[in-house]
């Protein structure tokens, strides 16, 4: 058991939208990703995701309404929920979800990450 550092997880990559797995909780995994302009638009069926901003600041569109998760905050979208994550500038991320979780949910695109990688 060792502490893990934030930020020096985030020091060791640069490109965005790619998470990396820094930790393993349960059938879950710990990821930090760097975000950086607009994602997709997407849902998991399966897996509810949490959103722990570290830095930066993130919008989280949903159908319905829009959500601004600052740093020190979270927000837990539910499985089935559609939204779309935004970056207005770049945003470190902290993602807690199942191991099953595929970063597009239900989009299969240039930015799916099928392989994450352990940092």
């Amino acid at each position: 058991m060792d502490s893990v550092n934030l930020a020096a997880k985030f020091r060791l990559f640069d490109e965005p939208w790619k998470p990396k797995i820094v930790g393993e909780l349960n059938d879950s995994y710990v990821k930090v990703v760097k975000l950086r302009g607009e994602f997709v638009w997407h849902h998991h069926d399966a897996e509810d995701e949490l959103f722990l901003v570290v830095k930066g600041r993130l919008l989280l569109k949903f159908r319905d309404r829009d959500v601004w998760v600052e740093p020190g905050e979270f927000v837990i979208v539910p499985r089935g929920v559609e939204h779309l994550p935004i970056a207005p500038e770049e945003a470190h991320v902290v993602l807690l979800e199942p191991k099953s979780t595929l970063n597009t949910g239900n989009v299969r695109n240039e930015r799916t990450v099928a392989e994450l990688e352990r940092i």
